[in-house]
């Protein structure tokens, strides 16, 4: 079976960046880092959050290679509950730690960070992946992130499902690939240049279409025009409204384009690949640790930039040692869908 590297290597990169954008930004240890290294941590909270359309592009590509794998069927309701079951086992124990994380964090340290308690409507709504679109707040970081992959997914199913309607083969993949360009269009020229929208998949289309256009050429012998006209797409929106997340899931949806996702060399390493497999763990367990942690360093070395710059390093491993831990123990309970080997292009 084979893997692609390449978005292995980069989803691995993002996590790394998520991590320490969030650790630079939350906590007693992030007021006590910030005097000593002002210009790192001001680097990491401006821009670390551009790993998020790199994950939104990677995550479009990924999905249009589940949807359309040779055999799959076009049944978006079995589709979307899969894809609830896979990102709802680790993502419910991780909501479980965090509310643990918050409790310690409480007690230990006094910090506007710490999330208040939340009530049973509060934890209802992030199981259901709804907390945004019902105006809840976040008791966990990345909760958004989550409900927007979720909500794309589904929203991409039904777009797969709408182009199959009455055809069957290379006509619907067609219809596929022009109906999500003219979403990925609608949400680059309109609804992501307005912030009040980020909280439901049309935003956030613009950066996962592109991904999904980009499977849809990696597919190609001949890729030369598409690419070109993916590029100018992209340029377009940039040309109206600069947004540096665009430009960053253009680059990646650009390259996944060209590659495929298979990368060469030591991006095929076995280390490489386990990172990649725990990132969205990682991802999830890493604001409970670095709760925890702060909380913990805070109450003993209050204000000590060396034991918070310690500190974290620690919730960096342990958030690695924990991310890797759920991902085994989750990865057992949910049959995968089948890696699809690699194909000749079409």
């Amino acid at each position: 079976m084979s893997r692609l590297s390449l978005i292995d290597l980069l989803k691995a990169l993002a996590c790394q960046v998520i991590l320490w954008h969030h650790f630079a930004k939350y906590g007693p240890m992030s007021d006590a880092v910030a005097p000593e290294f002002p210009q790192l941590v001001a680097v990491l909270t401006e821009f670390g959050p551009l790993a998020v359309p790199a994950f939104l592009a990677m995550g479009g590509f990924l999905a249009s290679r589940t949807l359309l794998r040779p055999g799959a069927p076009v049944m978006p309701a079995r589709m979307i509950g899969r894809r609830y079951l896979r990102l709802a086992l680790p993502y419910l124990p991780a909501l479980a730690l965090a509310l643990a994380a918050a409790f310690a964090a409480r007690a230990l340290t006094p910090h506007p960070d710490n999330p208040a308690a939340p009530g049973i409507g509060q934890i209802l709504a992030h199981a259901l992946m709804l907390q945004d679109l019902l105006g809840v707040d976040a008791f966990t970081a990345g909760a958004w992130y989550v409900a927007i992959d979720f909500q794309l997914f589904a929203l991409l199913a039904g777009l797969h499902w709408l182009s199959s309607q009455g055809t069957r083969g290379p006509e619907a993949s067609r219809r596929f690939t022009l109906i999500c360009l003219a979403v990925t269009a609608l949400s680059l020229f309109w609804l992501n240049l307005d912030p009040d929208q980020d909280v439901w998949a049309p935003y956030f289309f613009a950066a996962y279409g592109l991904g999904v256009l980009a499977e849809r050429i990696s597919r190609m012998e001949r890729k030369g025009p598409a690419l070109t006209a993916l590029a100018l797409l992209a340029g377009a929106a940039l040309l109206v409204d600069w947004r540096s997340r665009i430009l960053v899931a253009a680059v990646v949806a650009l390259v996944l384009a060209v590659t495929g996702g298979r990368g060469a060399g030591w991006t095929r390493s076995p280390a490489v690949a386990r990172l990649g497999d725990i990132s969205y763990a990682v991802f999830l367990v890493h604001y409970p640790v670095v709760l925890a942690v702060g909380a913990l360093v805070g109450r003993l070395f209050p204000d000590d930039p060396d034991a918070a710059l310690g500190g974290m390093f620690a919730a960096w491993l342990i958030s690695l040692l924990a991310g890797s831990a759920l991902e085994a123990v989750t990865a057992r309970g949910f049959a995968p869908e089948p890696t699809p080997k690699a194909r000749p292009a079409a």
